[in-house]
């Protein structure tokens, strides 16, 4: 049989049809198919979620996007069964009443074989070269053409209030009174379907169920995804603007990572002709989400699936001809089975990039590293199995590093979520972790909180150049001094936590002593065993009421067992944030000593040290005030400050334990 060939037409590699006689032979080896207990299970997909068949695609494109919305089925309906090989090699198989004109042979002989609609559309020509776009992708554009969105927001505004008053033409003028050109129009459409049409989850769970009539679908304003793409299509041909309906497969809701993709297609989505160029829309997709645990969509508009750029495209929709990839060069299905997949919400928020670029990783030594990329700075937290718990993330200017250490050996979730410019963290991307090995020295704190270390982040709530700007500290003798500049009106908080009953709620901040010098604090820390522990850090405006914001900590280590450091001295409201402790350090005086004092002391008219007896310091001409005071016969030793000169009324700054005798 010859085929009439012209410039868009379709080749065809192989056409076989089975007459009507061998039709029950036919049906019966596919009935087989589909009975067999091996046969993996079907897949779900559709709005990420669950899919709908693409037999029941075809069915609904043979009834109603071609404008024969007959509601009556002929007895013996035409057949259609579609497979691949690993290769990518496609082979169809159309079983077809025995008088009746196969429907391949209309499919593929095509080119112009649809009639004039109203406006006098015909049947869009098949992408070509012009309409490629390079693989990977290169990072100009999450879309396929240039867009201002900013240029829709008077439009988005009216297409979403538009209602249905009578039929699909109707809503289509509506739809079109602000839209003055062939983009304009497609955005209309594209609003009005994301923000009324919801996902019908009963529907797409029923196996057998009929296809969606336009009719029902704006009755309903239900559907599923075949039901999107046939509703963009026709409202895109009465808007008179070129469209396609292009089913695939997908990687949506249900989707495991690695699996394989065969037999039926399980999504359908659209393809629109602008400015000379096919575009890619999923408006399921576009609509909103089906939560996972409950079963039910929710209205979320995500505006990554219109017009996006093919190599994004690509990561989740593999159609079921390579043209509509819409890429140079193209990818076959192996390769979107293996492809890292990452969710919109990566690009939404930001990402450029992450590595590595498999989905499945292997730790090394008990360890795995995750670097990602972003186009500003943007705050990351992960859940390793849950849990924000065994990891070390840290944030760049853009981007972040994390390194993350399994406790257990066996397979782990690792998700990891950015921030972006709104504020709600997001998923952004999900990887395996298989762990052969467990490194036991690398214990981390159960409180140590994300990011680690100070970056771009901390500068810009007011801590400025770090004396460690690295985010682990090692220290051989269990102390340590950090210092940092802060900027005017920002109050500093730090507290210290390990993983045992040595730091308490109530002496997390007694390891560390606070001062501050020429607009810079120093944290004075001493560790109270060997070990790791968490050093947070927070901050607050002076004027504003509220509570501590946390920006980050650091992760200190301290391998030396002969580390048993005493907590500082407990401060009170009035001890300044400009004074300054020389001596005693120790919050725990010897017993029956004269133990000497050394502080700096801001706006103070006399000092003195309270124990059993009281014993006055004197202020030297180096502004230091200074003495010393007998802890014999006492359990407690104040330091006490008398602000104004004419008062004689001491407020307690210090106080120190004495060990039993």
């Amino acid at each position: 049989m010859e085929l009439k060939k012209d410039s868009n037409a379709v080749s065809i590699d192989m056409l076989l049809i089975v007459h009507s006689e061998k039709r029950r032979t036919a049906q019966g080896t596919h009935s087989d198919r589909q009975a067999d207990p091996g046969a993996p299970p079907q897949r779900r997909g559709g709005l990420q979620s669950i899919g709908n068949g693409i037999r029941k695609w075809q069915k609904f494109e043979e009834n109603d996007l071609y404008g024969n919305l007959a509601e009556k089925q002929l007895p013996q309906q035409t057949q259609v069964i579609t497979s691949y090989d690993n290769q990518g090699t496609q082979l169809t198989v159309e079983v077809h009443p025995q008088d009746a004109m196969p429907q391949l042979l209309k499919k593929f002989s095509l080119a112009k074989r649809l009639q004039g609609d109203k406006n006098g559309n015909t049947r869009p020509r098949q992408p070509g070269g012009k309409d490629t776009h390079a693989y990977p992708w290169d990072r100009s554009s999450l879309k396929s053409m240039p867009l201002d969105l900013r240029q829709f927001e008077k439009l988005d505004t009216y297409a979403s209030q538009v209602t249905v008053k009578s039929g699909l033409d109707e809503l289509v003028n509506d739809l079109l009174q602000e839209a003055h050109s062939d983009l304009e129009r497609v955005r209309a459409i594209w609003i009005w379907i994301c923000h009324h049409i919801e996902y019908d989850i009963k529907a797409a769970q029923e196996k057998d169920r009929q296809a969606f009539k336009l009719t029902d679908i704006l009755r309903t304003q239900k559907t599923n995804c075949d039901g999107y793409a046939g509703l963009f299509e026709k409202m895109c041909r009465i808007a008179g603007v070129q469209c396609m309906t292009v089913p695939g497969y997908s990687k949506g809701f249900g989707y495991q990572t690695g699996q394989s993709f065969s037999g039926e297609f399980d999504h359908a989505w659209n393809a629109v002709y602008l400015e000379g160029r096919w575009h890619l829309v999923d408006s399921t997709w576009g609509s909103g989400l089906v939560d996972t645990t409950t079963s039910k969509f929710t209205f979320l508009y995500n505006e990554f699936y219109f017009l996006t750029h093919p190599a994004l495209f690509i990561e989740d929709h593999f159609p079921d001809n390579k043209n509509w990839q819409l890429l140079k060069p193209p990818q076959s299905l192996r390769q979107f089975e293996n492809n890292m997949y990452h969710k919109s919400e990566f690009y939404n928020k930001g990402m450029l990039s992450a590595h590595p670029e498999t989905s499945v990783i292997r730790t090394v030594n008990g360890k795995a590293t995750i670097t990602m990329e972003s186009c500003a700075p943007t705050l990351f937290m992960f859940m390793l199995n849950g849990k924000q718990e065994h990891g070390l993330l840290s944030l760049r200017k853009n981007g972040m590093k994390l390194d993350i250490y399994p406790p257990t050996m066996g397979t782990h979730k690792l998700q990891i979520f950015a921030k972006g410019n709104s504020d709600i963290y997001s998923s952004v991307l999900e990887y395996t972790l298989k762990c052969n090995y467990v490194d036991l020295g690398v214990r981390l704190p159960a409180e140590l909180h994300q990011p680690i270390g100070p970056s771009w982040f901390s500068e810009q709530m007011g801590i400025l150049k770090p004396s460690h700007p690295d985010p682990i500290i090692h220290t051989s003798d269990g102390r340590c001094s950090i210092t940092f500049g802060v900027e005017e009106g920002i109050s500093v908080l730090a507290s210290l936590h390990g993983d045992d009953d040595l730091i308490t709620e109530e002496t997390q901040r007694r390891y560390i002593f606070q001062l501050h010098r020429e607009k810079r604090t120093e944290l004075k820390v001493q560790l109270p065993r060997a070990g790791k522990f968490a050093l947070k850090i927070f901050v607050k405006k002076r004027q504003e009421p509220g509570n501590y914001i946390f920006v980050f900590n650091y992760l200190l280590c301290c391998s030396n067992t002969k580390v048993n450091w005493p907590m500082f001295p407990e401060s009170f409201g009035n001890w300044g944030q400009d004074n300054e402790l020389l001596e005693p350090l120790s919050g725990v005086l010897p017993a029956n000593r004269n133990v000497p004092f050394k502080l700096k002391l801001h706006g103070v008219a006399k000092a003195l040290v309270k124990g059993q007896d009281t014993w006055p310091l004197t202020l030297n001409s180096e502004g230091y005030w200074e003495g010393s005071c007998s802890t014999a016969g006492c359990q407690e030793v104040y330091v006490m400050v008398l602000e104004n000169a004419n008062h004689n009324f001491y407020s307690y700054i210090l106080k120190y334990k004495v060990n039993d005798q």
